[in-house]
Order: structure tokens, then C-alpha cells, then sequence
């Protein structure tokens, strides 16, 4: 089996119709990633170079055993980062990013997808999308409701099902990937496929170096009207070991990071850059892209809305313990009194604060009148399902109980005083 080896170029432009880029590229003889920025201007591009940062981790020199492992991982913990900042900072809520990347193992490609960002491979003339869109319309097409071309114009093009947003419930797509000797990968932002058709797109990546590819597909987005950042990343396959070609821009081997994440603007290159300057950041009438880039800002009435949620719990807790408290003055149990049988209204139970029990009538029985084992099972408590029960059970312990046998007194002994033989004055003194 040849070896084999890839030549890369990555290369984005803000558009004709954005302010700012919010897509971010990178590509090195490891790694090809893509991820488009969701949630505006304010947060869009924090999403895409956040998660980009992370998943450029993987470009080690060191080849793991499993990449489709380690690729997954890096996508967990770029969403956690998500996560991470919307929780910090709750003016990016709603942010969020697509990603494909394809990570080179030394023989194939892991593959990771979310969103609507798309990966293509041409092969032998032939264009293949090896992703799988994340958006309605695509389930629309799924289920034969709409088709392809329907599906371009579709008002809800635009609208994906999933993305990295920093949760739990959107996870990636996660596949091999087997190239061979002279296909050249396509990773492409929506603001490519958008504006033109597959067929546009495989004319493009014919021509003769992927660097003309590249730039040539950009061109030809901006010229259909360029509404949205556009991002291409383009890896070719070659036989391990040949030489670099010089016309190439990755012929230095340095990876090539465009977009947000590179943090600096990309001049604008071909001639399809139509309108003045101004027009590259005045907005249209109307973009259905804004619906899904669209910027969400932060909630003035948060505290409103998590006050109003403590209200809810606090009426819900109070009704239930209305409710519990008006359950238990149904109840009755026979228990002692002041060394008597006494009936007990409510339950058994010491809440600090709150009494659940009172007496409701205390009888003549007397505890010490009791059997033992009975007299015990009073002082512990006997449960009563009414107060008829209650009244019951006070019965038949008035039926056990005996009267106390009365202790013996002891009759005092008289004794007969002694006269003493002294005495003082008029007053006699007795001894006994």
C-alpha cells in the first residue's frame, strides 16, 4: 500500500454583507478544521476560535492509537469550554459553533461532524458530500418531503437542529475516513455552499493546485452575492516523501490558522468583490442568515424571571404543606398524659417550629394500672386510623387495667411517757 501524505491551504473572507468574520479555519499536515460562529457579532467569533483553539491541540507529532478517540474527546472538552463561558459570562447565552475536523492518524482520517458546515471529497472527477447536514431542511429531504433543489431555497435553510453549544444533549458525528492517492478534501462554511452548487464547487476544486482551488472558490461565493463569511479548507493526498511544490502556500509545512481564531482580518482576495467598501458591512433588507447568527443579548430581567421561579416553588411548597398539615389533624394515636391514657389529635412527629399534635382528651386510665408490655406500647405511641379507633383502643386498655393494690400502713405504737425526776421551776420536762 503507498504511503500516503497531504498538501493543505486554508483560507476564509468576511464577505460582502458581514461586519465580522465569525468563521475560523486551520490546516496542517495532522489536522483540517473548520467551525462557523453562531449567536451574532458579539459572540459568534468566542465560539469558533474558543473551540478551534482546543481541537488544535491534537496537532502533536504523536499518533495515537485511536483517533477517532482522541478527536471525540477534544470535541467534549471544546463544548465543555462553551459551557464554560456561557455560564461566566451569561451576555454570550445562545452562542455556539458547526465544526468538521479530520485528523490524520498516518493511514486515514478521523472524522468528526456537527452542524452544517460540509466536508467534500473529490475523487477521480467525482464530488462526494461526506457529511450530513444538521439542519431542518435535511430532515426535511430525509423524509422525502422536500428534494435537494428544493431544499437550496428553502425560507428555513439555514436552521440547524444541531451544533456545539456548550450542552449535553448535541453530541458529534464521529466516523473513519479512507483517502486515497489524489482526492482533495473539501471543508467548507455555509457561506460557500449557500451561494453556490455542488457542480460550481467540483469545477472549482479541479483546478490545478489546491491554492487556486481555494481561492477561486472563495471568489466565486463573493461574486453570487457573498452574504455570509465564506471559509474553505482544502487537503490534497500525494505519495508520502514528494517533494513540496514551491507555488503552494503550505509548502513551508506550517500550519495555516485563518478566520476569528487567527485574530486578525485576511485581505479580501479575486475580483469578485463587487460594491464598495461600505457595502461589505451594511446589512440587507433581509437575510435569513440573521435568524441563525443573530446575537442574543443578555436577559435585563433575569433576576425578574428566577424571582418569579421562587415564588412558584415557594406556593407550591406552601400549598403542600397546607395540604400535609390539614392531612395530619385527620389523623389520631393514643399515647401517655400525665401518667394517664390519653387521645391525640394528628401525628407523631417533632418538627422544629411546627406542632402536629395536640390532646384531645386525656382519660382515667391510669399508666401504672396497665400490663407492662401494654403500658410500654402507650408511652411509644399507638396509631389510630379515626377517633372512633382511638376510642377503641382506650376501651380495651380500660378492660386490662386493675386497680392498684393499696399499700399496708403501719399502726403507731403509744408509748408511755417517763417522768423525770427533775425538773425546773414549774416546768417538767418528759423523755421518752
Amino acid at each position: 500500500m503507498t504511503a500516503l501524505t497531504f498538501r493543505y491551504v486554508a483560507h476564509t473572507d468576511t464577505g460582502l454583507r458581514r461586519s465580522a468574520n465569525q468563521d475560523s479555519g486551520y490546516a496542517s499536515p495532522r489536522l483540517l478544521v473548520i467551525a462557523d460562529g453562531m449567536g451574532g457579532a458579539a459572540a459568534g467569533d468566542l465560539a469558533s476560535s474558543e473551540v478551534m483553539h482546543i481541537i488544535r491541540e491534537l496537532d502533536t507529532d504523536t499518533v495515537d492509537a485511536d483517533a477517532v478517540a482522541a478527536l471525540e474527546q477534544a470535541v467534549t472538552k471544546a463544548n465543555t469550554r462553551l459551557g464554560q463561558l456561557i455560564a461566566d459570562d451569561p451576555a454570550v447565552e445562545g452562542m455556539g459553533t458547526t465544526l468538521d475536523a479530520l485528523l490524520w492518524d498516518g493511514e486515514k482520517f478521523a472524522f468528526a461532524h456537527i452542524g452544517d458546515s460540509r466536508v467534500y471529497r473529490l475523487r477521480g472527477g467525482e464530488l462526494t458530500q461526506i457529511s450530513k447536514d444538521h439542519t431542518f431542511v435535511q430532515s426535511l429531504i430525509d423524509e422525502g418531503r422536500l428534494t435537494p433543489a428544493e431544499a437550496r431555497v428553502h425560507p428555513h435553510r439555514s436552521l440547524i437542529l444541531r451544533a456545539m453549544l456548550g450542552r449535553d444533549d448535541n453530541g458529534a458525528d464521529l466516523s473513519w475516513v479512507q483517502p486515497m492517492l489524489g482526492d482533495r478534501y473539501l471543508l467548507c462554511s455555509d457561506g460557500l455552499t449557500d451561494m453556490v452548487t455542488d457542480e460550481v464547487i467540483r469545477g472549482a476544486l479541479l483546478a490545478e493546485t489546491i491554492d487556486m482551488a481555494a481561492t477561486e472558490l472563495v471568489r466565486l461565493a463573493l461574486e453570487a452575492g457573498g452574504y455570509d463569511n465564506v471559509t474553505v479548507v482544502i487537503g490534497e493526498f500525494v505519495e508520502a516523501g514528494t517533494e513540496p511544490d514551491e507555488r503552494l502556500s503550505s509548502s513551508d509545512g506550517q500550519p495555516q490558522l485563518v478566520g476569528a481564531a487567527a485574530g486578525q482580518a485576511r485581505p479580501r482576495t479575486g475580483e469578485g468583490t463587487s460594491g464598495s467598501d461600505s457595502a461589505t458591512t451594511t446589512p440587507s433588507a433581509y437575510d435569513p442568515e440573521e435568524l441563525r447568527y443573530a446575537p442574543r443579548p443578555p436577559s435585563r430581567m433575569r433576576w425578574l424571571r428566577w424571582a418569579a421561579v421562587a415564588v412558584v416553588l415557594a406556593l407550591i411548597l406552601a400549598a403542600g404543606g397546607t395540604w400535609a398539615y390539614k392531612w395530619s389533624q385527620t389523623q389520631y394515636f393514643v399515647a401517655a398524659e400525665d401518667g394517664k391514657v390519653a387521645i391525640f389529635k394528628g401525628v407523631q412527629a417533632d418538627i422544629p417550629g411546627i406542632t402536629l399534635q395536640h390532646v384531645e382528651q386525656v382519660t382515667d386510665v391510669e399508666l401504672t394500672s396497665l400490663p407492662t408490655f401494654r403500658r410500654q406500647q402507650v408511652e411509644a405511641g399507638i396509631e389510630a386510623s379515626s377517633k372512633a379507633d382511638a376510642e377503641k383502643t382506650v376501651a380495651e386498655l380500660d378492660d386490662l387495667a386493675v386497680e392498684p393494690t393499696p399499700t399496708p400502713s403501719k399502726t403507731p405504737t403509744k408509748k408511755t411517757p417517763t417522768k423525770s425526776t427533775k425538773s425546773t421551776a414549774s416546768n417538767t420536762v418528759w423523755q421518752r
